[in-house]
């Protein structure tokens, strides 16, 4: 009996734009920094990225808590979703 766990396809063509992101190319550490730590680097990384839209869009409906996501701190996105 064999098990296939890859992820259905309409999910897996939702992640592909992670591959294609700027951030998959750099220092991971750089969009998780620790709590008070610099977001400078990531935000600057962020914002050449071809992605950037597929990304925040992501964090947004998965409510992502943590890390910089689509150019945006956690306490950004949470502005930016009260005044959707």
């Amino acid at each position: 009996m064999s098990f296939d766990l890859e992820l259905p396809l309409d999910e897996t063509e939702e992640l592909m734009w992670q591959e294609r992101g700027l951030c998959a190319q750099t220092d991971p550490e750089a969009f998780f920094p620790e709590k008070g730590g610099s977001t400078r680097e990531a935000k600057r990384v962020c914002l050449t990225c071809d992605v950037r839209t597929e990304c925040l869009d992501y964090a947004l409906e998965h409510d992502e808590r943590f890390g910089i996501w689509g150019g945006l701190s956690e306490r950004e996105r949470r502005k930016l979703k009260k005044r959707a």
